[in-house]
Formats: structure tokens, C-alpha cells, sequence
């Protein structure tokens, strides 16, 4: 099964770069963050002619938004928290059937953060703090079996996950606060597929600034796109695999598709 996360930055936008993704690597499964497209305008014909017809989203105008999008039939996942209260469209969740019983899939997007990592003086840093607390508990109560979360986590936890540890530390998406959370929730039942794969201390970045002029001499990346997996499913981990080459299409998306194979038996 082949499975991709993505922030597309605006799906209808970024339509043809998803296609041409799709034709490339012919997946099983998409889950995009950060849509930026209401339900009523959600362009689902057009993914079905794609070879996605089983879709589910939440999305918002102009801002954030998630979405699977299948091959596979999808069971939409009800009661999943209402996190911290927002209805901002940050989390989806679905039942995808295999040959050896259900996977859960979660896609999250998690507020970036703002750029001051004080929670008494930004209030976007403090929401990011209490959305991943929260997420943390949920699933420490309910905890994961063959389960899978994706999606743009905005936070590069580890010292090779971004370009410099020293100098980012007291930048928003590297700094101690937001990573001992990050992997609070991560120890609810997880682990990291990609840091499996691609052990440090090989750096790896998903996201490179639309700031940086030449994003590729400069490689100043963050690693804030994630695969975690339960254990029960990471016997089948075949490969991720960071289609850096994306970065570089007409009008990209300034993160980058992380793909996912694995075996779900």
C-alpha cells in the first residue's frame, strides 16, 4: 500500500502539481493538509478523476483544511475531538479496510505557532502548545492500535531535523516546549516511520521557506512533516521516501509529499 502526506498550501491551486503526483506515483491513499477550500466548493469530481474516488474533508475559506482521499473505501472516524474548542479543520481520521483488518488513519495540521515561542505574549504560540497537549492526552486515554497519524505537524523535534539545532532553538517549530510535547504524543503509542527509515543523524527536511531565494544552495530545512505508525504496524514499513524534487515545480507548495509503502497485513 502506498500511502502520501502532503501540505499543499491551497488544493485548488496546486491541482495540476497533485495530478501530475498522482500519475507519478500512482498511490493508494493522499491526505493533504492545509486545503483552503470550503466543503461546498471541494473539488471532488476532479479527484475522482484522478483515481481517488473515496474522499473525505473538512475544510475553511482561506485557511487551514485536511483531507483523505482513497482508492480504498473510507470509513469516516465520528467523535474525534473537537481540539481546543477551534472547529478550525485540523484533523480528520478514517477506517481504511486491508487484508489484515482495518488501519486507522489520522491527518493532522497543527497550528503553526506564530513567530514568538511565548505563550504569554503570542497566543497562536500558546494554542499550538495546548493543541499538541491535548492531543497528547487523547490519545494516551484512547490509545492507538494499527494505527497510522501523517500530516504537518509544524514541529522538527529531533537536533537533524533541521538545518541548525543551536540556532533554531529559540525559533518556533524547534524549541524544547514544543518538542517534549510533540513527544509526549508520539509516546502515546507510536513511533517514528521516517526516523526508522532514515536514521539520524542523516538530516531530513520536508518544508523550505518561500523566504529563501535559492532554497536548494541554502537547504536551511525543517523536518515538519511526519509518519508515525503503532508498532503492530511497523513489521510492514517497506519505505518513505521525500520528494524533495517537488520543490522545485511551477508555483510549489513550500513543504514538500512524504511517501509512505508499507505493508498492512
Amino acid at each position: 500500500m502506498r500511502l502520501i502526506t502532503w501540505n499543499i498550501n491551497s488544493l485548488r491551486l496546486r491541482l495540476p502539481l497533485l495530478q501530475k503526483l498522482v500519475e507519478e506515483e500512482n498511490p493508494d491513499i493522499v491526505c493533504l493538509q492545509e486545503t483552503k477550500v470550503p466543503d461546498p466548493l471541494f473539488p471532488a469530481e476532479a479527484l475522482t478523476a484522478l483515481g481517488l474516488p473515496y474522499q473525505l474533508y473538512r475544510g475553511m475559506k482561506g485557511y487551514n483544511g485536511v483531507a483523505i482521499l482513497s482508492r480504498l473505501p473510507l470509513t469516516s472516524v465520528a467523535n474525534t475531538p473537537n481540539w481546543c474548542n477551534r472547529e478550525d479543520c485540523r484533523h480528520i481520521a478514517a477506517s481504511v479496510e486491508t487484508p489484515g483488518g482495518p488501519v486507522l488513519l489520522h491527518d493532522f495540521y497543527v497550528p503553526a505557532g506564530g513567530d514568538i515561542p511565548d505563550p504569554e505574549e503570542n497566543e497562536k504560540f500558546a494554542h499550538k502548545l495546548a493543541f499538541v497537549e491535548e492531543a497528547a492526552a487523547w490519545f494516551s486515554e484512547t490509545p492507538p492500535a494499527r494505527s497510522i497519524v501523517v500530516g504537518d505537524l509544524n514541529i522538527a523535534p529531533l537536533e537533524h531535523d533541521v538545518w541548525s539545532h543551536r540556532q533554531l532553538l529559540k525559533i518556533v517549530s524547534h524549541t524544547p516546549p514544543e518538542t517534549e510535547r510533540l513527544n509526549a504524543w508520539m509516546a502515546t503509542g507510536f513511533q517514528d516511520a521516517m526516523r526508522r527509515i532514515t536514521p539520524e543523524p542523516t538530516k531530513l527536511y520536508t518544508w523550505w521557506s518561500y523566504r529563501n531565494k535559492d532554497w536548494k544552495k541554502s537547504d536551511r530545512g525543517r523536518r515538519l512533516d511526519h509518519v508515525w505508525m503503532t508498532p503492530d504496524l511497523m513489521p510492514g514499513l517497506r519505505d518513505i521516501r521525500i520528494r524533495r524534487d517537488v520543490r522545485d515545480w511551477e508555483s510549489p507548495s513550500d513543504h514538500v509529499p512524504v511517501v509512505l509503502d508499507f505493508d498492512p497485513a
